[in-house]
């Protein structure tokens, strides 16, 4: 796995903490305490690697809450 940047590593703490949201798109988008995160390059990253989820279903474009995956667990622990 690639080294995560100091912002990924905020971002799963966010994630972890159960303050963050994502939209259900194929190209998802975060959110975090209702604020919109500014990379969402990071955001995609994060999924793409399995680290980051949604943690239900929902239509498309909506926001759901996020989740750590196990492998993101075992990231944020890393």
């Amino acid at each position: 796995m690639e080294t995560l940047s100091h912002r990924a590593i905020a971002m799963l703490r966010a994630v972890a903490a159960g303050r963050a949201e994502l939209t259900r798109s194929c190209e998802p988008d975060l959110r975090v305490d209702h604020l919109c995160c500014c990379d969402q390059s990071v955001t995609r990253l994060l999924v793409a690697l399995g680290l980051v989820a949604p943690k239900c279903e929902g239509p498309v474009g909506t926001w759901v809450p996020a989740q750590l995956t196990p492998a993101g667990m075992h990231a944020l622990a890393a």
